[in-house]
């Protein structure tokens, strides 16, 4: 058994004082560390169902479920049973294993759009390695990206709109060259006119363009009737590929993703989350003739020693096939409708906004419509920091940033659906809403 230093006392406060010690603002990711909301974050021992246990030996009703990959709940039976089988065989080897290919082949079936893909260790990694590929198999260098849509710390997408929604985009991140950031195009998601005209000034240079069909970075708002459409319509006439950034919403939404629903096929996808089962992964695939340009095949490298890793394969494989067995994604829509009503009935009259589509939703502090980055940065964060810290001291939490989504599992029973819209109300009268 593990244990912590002896001068350490297992408590949220001793443990944040340690962490800014020896951990760069005490996290190792930075939304972790509240600086949205204020205040010092809690730390957590444990972890089942729908619920989290702090080191201060408080329950909180847990809505950020790692921040997607939770679906069933924290600590599910299937795929703790499935990791210790697979650990008793080994943690790692580093070389093909069956899993492998169980877990392309599951994903393959599940996503539309994809006939090959590869497994690596993180959703940024999948982004990065979609985005290489698209300037490989297109010999271009230029993409496009949107305000509001997050696809990890790449350095080609660690950037932010210059003083007019059509330049060239300038770093968000020391350490990004400026002649890097300048490949960029950052939009306004949901402006179809403006992708239009970018295609027009800069069409021939343009090798992709990628977005979150769902944007559930930003807080959570949806693509216009048409927009996705229309982007799509644009990187075929002019050659450029069309990426779909579905980490948070595949799998989630539905067995396919966004692109299930809308019937939109794009010619890569980047995953993961849920395919982890709350262990470290990410996947990309596409068309076959665009994949198999990628090494030991093609003259497009990429690579990882722990990619395929058997712990998360085993995880991931477990989780969706409980989903497919308990016939998950028609559940969670359930549930999702469920916790609308409540919240829909809580706000009305008041100046606020609630985005959902199956288990992701958002509260903003803004009256709407909301559809894209602007609009939600109108929110009164302010509001929102004592709402959050209201709904944390009545064992509710919640994603510590007005520009985040909160996700429902299985695991939330409809008790606590109804116990969560009677906090989410109560908290609401208290801060003068």
């Amino acid at each position: 058994m593990i244990s912590l230093s002896p001068n350490i006392q297992n408590t949220s406060s001793s443990l944040w004082s340690e962490a800014l010690a020896y951990i760069p603002g005490g996290v190792n990711s930075p939304v972790r560390a509240f600086r949205a909301v204020g205040g010092n974050p809690f730390f957590v021992q444990s972890a089942h169902a729908c619920y989290l246990r702090t080191c201060d030996n408080e329950e909180l009703i847990d809505y950020v479920g790692t921040w997607g990959p939770a679906i069933l709940g924290h600590a599910p039976e299937a795929v703790l049973r499935a990791v210790v089988q697979q650990a008793k065989k080994g943690l790692s080897f580093g070389i093909p294993h069956p899993l492998e290919v169980e877990m392309a082949k599951k994903i393959s079936k599940l996503v539309p759009s994809i006939q090959k893909v590869r497994m690596v260790n993180s959703g940024t990694e999948a982004t990065m390695s979609c985005i290489r590929l698209a300037r490989g198999a297109t010999g271009r260098d230029r993409i496009i990206k949107f305000e509001g849509c997050y696809h990890g710390h790449v350095d080609s997408l660690l950037v932010k709109a210059g003083s007019g929604s059509l330049t060239f985009a300038h770093p968000d991140s020391a350490g990004v060259p400026a002649a890097l950031a300048a490949l960029t195009i950052t939009l306004p998601f949901n402006n179809l006119m403006a992708v239009e005209e970018v295609f027009k000034k800069n069409g021939s240079q343009i090798a992709c363009i990628i977005l979150e069909p769902v944007p559930a970075n930003a807080g959570l708002y949806l693509p216009a009737e048409g927009f996705l459409e229309g982007v799509q319509a644009l990187c075929q006439e002019y050659g450029a590929l069309l990426i779909f950034d579905e980490v948070m919403s595949g799998f989630r939404l539905a067995p396919g993703g966004y692109q299930e629903l809308s019937g939109i096929h794009p010619d890569l996808t980047a995953l993961g989350k849920v395919i982890g089962g709350g262990l470290p992964v990410g996947a990309f695939g596409g068309k076959a003739e665009l994949m198999d340009q990628l090494s030991p095949r093609g003259p497009v490298y990429q690579a990882g020693t722990l990619s395929g890793n058997p712990l998360a394969m085993a995880a991931g494989l477990a989780q969706l096939n409980e989903m497919e067995h308990l016939d998950g994604w028609n559940q969670l829509e359930e549930k999702g409708m469920l916790l609308e009503k409540k919240i829909l009935s809580a706000i009305d009259q008041r100046p606020l906004t609630f985005h959902r589509i199956g288990s992701m939703f958002c509260l903003y502090f803004r009256e709407g419509p909301i559809n894209n980055l602007d609009d939600a940065k109108i929110s009164d964060t302010k509001k929102f920091a004592q709402f959050f810290h209201g709904c944390l001291k009545k064992g509710l939490y919640l994603a510590p940033s007005q520009f985040e989504a909160g996700f429902i599992s299985l695991a939330h029973t409809k008790e606590v659906l109804e116990k969560t819209g009677d906090i989410i109300i109560e908290t609401l009268g208290e801060i003068g809403y």
